[in-house]
Formats: C-alpha cells, structure tokens, sequence
C-alpha cells in the first residue's frame, strides 16, 4: 500500500455524516473537521443557535453542512430528521453520537448528598447520554441494515472505564454506552452485515460546558481540587483540546479500520493507564 491509497482512506469528500449534539464542543469540533474533509455534515441538536455559532468556524469551501432541528430522545423526530438528511443528501454513510452531558442536580456536592439526588435528574441523565444514543442508533442503523453497510461511532467517556466521585448517573450511563456499543457491534455484524461496524471513542478529560463548573474555580478560573487531582492523575499533565479526538474519530470511521468494530477508545492523555503510583 503506498502512500496515496491510504491518504485516499480519509477522503470523505461527498460522504454524509450525522453528527447528532453537533452543536457541542466536541460535536462542533467533529463537525467542522469532516466539513474540511469534503463530508457533507448534518448537525442534530435541540439547540441550533448554538449550531449556528458552530457554522461560523466551517470551512465551506470543501464540505458542506446543514443544520436540523432534532430531539434524540423523540424517535418519530429522529425518524422526521433522518428522512430530511437523505433527501437533502442522499446515502448516509457514518453517524456519530455527541448528544450527552450531566446535570448539577445529578452530581454530588457538600451541599447535595447522593441520598438527595433528585430522581429526575438522574432520569434525565441517563436518558440523554443512553437513550439519546440508542434511539439514533435504531433510526439510521435500520437504514444501514437495509444497505448492508454504515459505520456507527458513539461517545463514551473515560468514567465508564472508571467511575468517578460525584457523578453516580454520568458514570452509570456512559458505562451503558460502553456496553451497548459493544453488544451493537456484535448485533449488527452478525444479524445484518459484517460491514456495519460499530465503535467509541471514550474522551478524558476536556473542558466542557458540562464539566467546566466542576474542574475550574469560576471566579478565578484556577483549577478547582478536582480538577487539580485530574492532572495530577494525567500522565501527559494536561485537560485535552477539543481537536486532538480528531484523529482517532477519522480513523474509526474510516476505511483504515475496516477490520475494526467494538472497541471502546480512549484519548485521554495516559488517565486509563496510570494507577497513581
């Protein structure tokens, strides 16, 4: 193989990705990388004057993009928006899960025990980060099982191999995702086609809208002792960027892992292999 065939395995010029929480950091990150490799992008979120602020960092000149209202958690939406993309696009080749988050009332405090948690915060978490991955993974892996092939690329997180203090329902459902991802990839190989391939990649630790109130002091904007401990944890020193999950979300849902279906990634700056000692 030389260098131009595998160059040629990251060309997704025309190729449509579904990128569903497109409108968050890691999403928009996603969204823009595959918009600058001649993807055709679909952004889903329940937000899109977020997604708009997102636009403005796209590099249209390559790919494109398009912007669609949708809820994953309301599978005759998810059904509404996935036939839009088709239409507007045509064959979809990749979707990628980035809907997630926590929610302070789901996280532990010295002012809120876990005997306190609110219930329907829990609910709401788990929903969003679990149920806002399967039902996607319903809607457009139909379509993939009707073609016989399509690539699957969920967002797990480094607490599923993990669990961290404070965040008992994030924790739990993005170890569920972990899990469903694995049991999709056996699914779909075996009851539909080998060439439906299914994966994760599972982030450390990047700043977030949903985790920066945890990691920095908001009125100094120094490192809170969480987010002190996280580092010190991190062999590499340091909360990740946004854009160094590039590259292994390129690999995945490209031709260079064609031999490649249910694995759990992390990027994470070495968290998952140091045991503190």
């Amino acid at each position: 193989m030389d260098l131009k065939e595998i160059t040629n395995m990251y060309n997704f010029s025309k190729k449509t990705v579904v990128i569903t929480g497109g409108a968050g950091v890691l999403g928009a990150e996603i969204a823009c990388a595959l918009v600058g490799c001649g993807a055709n992008v679909a952004i889903i979120d329940r937000d899109t004057s977020l997604a708009e602020e997102v636009v403005k960092k796209i590099d249209t000149s390559v790919g494109n993009y398009i912007i669609v209202y949708g809820d994953v958690l309301d599978r005759e939406k998810m059904d509404e928006v996935a036939k839009h993309i088709i239409k507007t696009f045509g064959d979809v080749y990749c979707l990628i899960n980035a809907a997630g988050g926590n929610h302070p009332k789901a996280t532990t405090s010295p002012d809120l025990s876990f005997f306190d948690l609110d219930p329907q915060s829990i609910e709401k978490v788990t929903n969003l980060n679990l149920l806002g991955t399967i039902i996607p993974c319903q809607v457009f892996g139909k379509y993939f099982s009707e073609k016989k092939e399509g690539i699957i690329l969920n967002i797990s997180s480094m607490n599923a191999f993990r669990p961290l203090t404070r965040i008992p329902a994030y924790s739990a459902a993005k170890a569920a995702v972990s899990n469903f991802t694995q049991w999709l990839a056996v699914h779909m190989a075996q009851e539909y086609s080998p060439n439906i391939r299914v994966n994760a990649i599972a982030p450390g630790f990047f700043l977030t809208a949903q985790n920066k109130f945890l990691l920095e002091d908001k009125e100094t904007g120094k490192l809170t002792q969480r987010g002190q401990k996280i580092i010190d944890h991190t062999p590499m020193a340091r909360f990740g960027d946004a854009e160094e999950l590039l590259g292994t979300v390129l690999w995945l849902i490209s031709p260079a892992s064609a031999f490649v279906t249910g694995i759990v990634a992390p990027v994470d700056g070495g968290f998952s292999a140091y045991s503190g000692v």
